[in-house]
């Protein structure tokens, strides 16, 4: 039993779901929502945080801030309530209540961006007012999740390894894209590996990520309204995006089983389940990271009024993803790559 005096030196890397009874399809869940921040961001968290304390740019009257649409928050909020540190959360209006009320109860500021950026999302407003306030304070210090090497380290260092012991045999890796810190960390891990993996992207309808065009975009986690400065596209093999109906009726297909997951998580388990209908899933070995759970998401996702408010009461009912085959409602339009790298669909 782990006896530890800091909350982010726990955290259960090891804990997977095995989705073959409950889709039809064999498909591994790596479960990353099991430490006290609740969700995969406290290893990016951990990890951009102490390289700023390393490197002199935390002083005593230092003030982090950073952009987040909720779980990098509430990670950072728990870090620096534990180290002494102040902490300023800029998200948006459609970040969690959960989580924004999560960030105050552990001590952090809270600043809500109501103005959405050219591209109809709220991230470039967000970072155009952390570049304020840091011009006009030099006590605030931005670890800036969206450039920071650390993001993607935290998972070279960690999270692909932590896949390649459980499976030593895998064969497609499926993972959402946000920042990318959580993709391009395991891409270029299995990049240097003994076997080839490939890595496949899950982005959402909506998201400008991969150049798709900009769109509605309700459920925080996933998705970006700009080209992530952290991509390097020539370390993943396919992207595929989703819809956001059906990343809801993924979540409550596992929650009907008793499994509960953040709106990030469905959007990448439907995604790999389309992959999987599409590929063949006999002989192949696959995993997908389920960034975080779901008590985030109960005023949301898991809300009828929420859901048919944004997308019809009718969203539920528009088929059981039980066994997803081609041309069923989870079946997507994914972006293919071919032989010389371009993206085609």
């Amino acid at each position: 039993m782990p006896v530890i005096s800091a909350p982010h030196a726990f955290n259960e890397g090891q804990l997977y779901v095995d989705l073959q009874s409950i889709f039809g399809r064999s498909l591994y869940l790596k479960c990353e929502g099991f430490n006290f921040a609740g969700s995969i961001k406290l290893k990016a968290a951990i990890e951009m945080v102490e390289a700023a304390e390393r490197d002199g740019l935390l002083k005593p009257d230092s003030i982090l801030i950073e952009s987040s649409s909720g779980n990098l928050g509430v990670a950072l909020s728990m870090i620096a309530a534990s180290k002494g540190h102040r902490f300023l959360c800029v998200t948006d209006s459609r970040c969690n209540l959960s989580a924004r009320l999560l960030m105050e109860a552990l001590g952090s500021d809270v600043h809500v961006i109501a103005d959405l950026d050219a591209n109809g999302g709220f991230l470039g407003a967000r970072i155009d007012y952390v570049r304020a306030l840091c011009a006009s304070d030099e006590r605030y210090v931005w670890l800036s999740q969206y450039t920071n090497p650390g993001n993607w380290g935290a998972h070279y260092r960690r999270t692909a390894p932590e896949i390649a012991r459980q499976f030593p045999r895998l064969d497609v890796l499926f993972v959402g894209a946000g920042t990318t810190g959580t993709l391009m960390g395991c891409a270029r891990y299995f990049r240097e590996w003994h076997r080839p993996v490939r890595i496949v992207a899950v982005d959402t309808v909506g998201s400008v990520a991969f150049g798709g065009k900009p769109g509605r975009r309700m459920i925080p986690g996933l998705g970006m309204s700009m080209r992530p400065p952290l991509l390097d596209e020539s370390y993943v093999d396919e992207v595929i995006q989703v819809e956001e109906a059906d990343t809801i009726r993924a979540c409550h297909r596992l929650a009907r089983r008793g499994f509960l997951f953040g709106g990030s998580t469905g959007t990448v388990v439907s995604g790999a389940l389309d992959w999987l209908s599409r590929n063949g899933t006999r002989d192949l070995t696959a995993v997908a990271i389920a960034p975080d759970l779901g008590e985030r998401y109960l005023d949301t996702i898991y809300q009828s009024t929420w859901l048919e408010d944004l997308y019809g009461d009718q969203v539920l009912d528009a088929g059981d993803p039980q066994e997803v085959t081609a041309g069923s409602p989870l079946a997507k339009s994914p972006l293919r790559r071919t032989p010389d790298g371009h993206r085609e669909g």
